[in-house]
């Protein structure tokens, strides 16, 4: 392994213990023994806190924040640079904006994108791409 980075969808699957966040599971703990780095993009671990807050409540939210930290999450920022390559990316493709900032966060990291979400199987092209 490489690089990972996560989508929100991916992550939303494990903490919700949703279909495929077993598998998300496991490349955690595979990255986690291989000290393989893990990534998350700011725009979609905001994401993940709205959601998890919206869906479960503020002490989830919290609970969520805390696991990424102990795992060990590089919490990637959003330079100017990212958020026009990101724009480039939703103006060329149908995917959300969010998902347009983690395929220019794993495009510019040379990471495998995790995720289960099928807006990107039309970018599988531009970066490889673990399903869950």
């Amino acid at each position: 392994m490489s690089k990972l980075l996560f989508d929100s969808f991916a992550l939303l699957r494990f903490f919700q213990k949703e279909t495929g966040g077993e598998k998300v599971r496991d490349l955690l703990k595979e990255a986690i023994a291989q000290q393989t780095p893990c990534l998350i993009n700011a725009i979609n671990l905001g994401e993940i806190i709205y959601i998890t807050q919206r869906r479960l409540g503020e002490q989830k939210k919290l609970e969520v924040f805390i696991h990424i930290q102990r795992i060990g999450f590089t919490i990637l920022p959003c330079p100017n640079d990212l958020v026009f390559r990101a724009a480039e990316l939703k103006a060329r493709y149908p995917i959300s904006y969010a998902d347009a900032f983690a395929l220019a966060s794993a495009m510019e990291h040379s990471a495998d994108l995790i995720t289960g979400d099928p807006e990107f199987k039309m970018v599988e092209h531009l970066v490889n791409v673990i399903w869950v």
